[in-house]
């Protein structure tokens, strides 16, 4: 089974903390031995920053969050900081697991407002006590990234949506908008895109007669194609005649079966329709969002194997 974005997460979490943990640990009994002493402890920091991988900011603090010497930055030292209650900060907030080390979940940083994690090594005294912490603040840009991208699921999905519109589903009433006056041909014109023409990707928005695509030969950027486009057969000349890809999931018979189940959901009722759907070739999956403002992901023959009585 494909890795998900969370098993992504465990992942990257599982290298860092691997990374950071030793260096953090060995700096922490460094500390300890100056443990109060705000000059020496900015020295102790100086020297072992380097030995952080990819550190932001180094500091220390008290067992009441506190802290107790200066942030030390690849600079050096950034005064402002020594006495600054860090208690509020969201890994003070989480439990230190019994071996004294914590890798934080990431969180928006006062600073910069950027995605940031804090790891976390509780200093010890002679006699084991808890003297307090040694932080490392990290900046999630600099952190490497170990692991592939995960690739999205392909089950079917259902996400609710507006409670608003939901709760009054049934007080609105669908009108013909200008693609609904003209559908078979705006959607004859989506095959031949989508099929011919380099189009892999399109999001048909049936309420505001309007598609927006992506083409193989420019896949950055989307183009819009209004009423006025969708129903002039000519706005085919615009894109040049490509053969279909072969490594796309979704075949190339079934996109004006897919075309076809889209405008029937779209007319099949007045109260509960489809407002907006999208299509993509290499992920093979359909997404449609009804009037009830709830959105459905699944694959395209999950799709094309559905009848009425499932939707409505």
């Amino acid at each position: 089974m494909p890795n998900s974005w969370k098993d992504n997460i465990y992942q990257q979490r599982e290298q860092l903390a691997l990374m950071l943990h030793e260096p953090l640990a060995c700096l922490s009994e460094e500390c300890a031995r100056r443990w109060g002493q705000r000059e020496a402890l900015n020295a102790i920091l100086l020297e072992g920053f380097v030995t952080i991988p990819h550190c932001t900011y180094l500091y220390c603090l008290d067992t009441d969050a506190i802290q107790i010497c200066d942030n030390i930055d690849v600079n050096g030292v950034l005064p402002g900081h020594f006495g600054r209650d860090r208690s509020q900060r969201p890994y003070m907030n989480e439990a230190v697991p019994v071996w004294g080390f914590l890798l934080s979940d990431a969180y928006i940083s006062l600073a910069k407002s950027r995605p940031s994690l804090t790891a976390l090594q509780i200093v010890r005294g002679e006699q084991g006590q808890a003297l307090g912490y040694l932080g490392a603040d990290f900046d999630l840009r600099n952190l490497p990234v170990s692991s592939s991208l995960y690739e999205e699921p392909g089950h079917w999905r259902q996400i609710k949506g507006d409670p608003a519109i939901r709760g009054n589903v049934f007080q609105q009433c669908r009108i013909d908008s200008p693609m609904d006056q003209n559908l078979e041909q705006a959607l004859a014109i989506l095959e031949e895109l989508l099929t011919h023409r380099g189009v892999f990707q399109c999001q048909i928005h049936f309420s505001s007669s309007q598609a927006t695509i992506w083409t193989l030969d420019d896949p950055y950027r989307y183009r819009i194609l209004d009423q006025e486009a969708l129903s002039d057969t000519d706005i085919c000349l615009v894109y040049p005649p490509q053969a279909y890809p072969e490594d796309a999931a979704i075949p190339q018979a079934d996109v004006m079966r897919i075309l076809a189940s889209l405008r029937s959901l779209r007319m099949a009722d007045e109260n509960i329709y489809l407002r907006m759907s999208s299509i993509n070739l290499f992920n093979g999956m359909v997404s449609l969002t009804f009037s009830c403002d709830g959105t459905h992901y699944m694959r395209y023959d999950e799709f094309l194997g559905k009848d009425g009585p499932f939707w409505f």
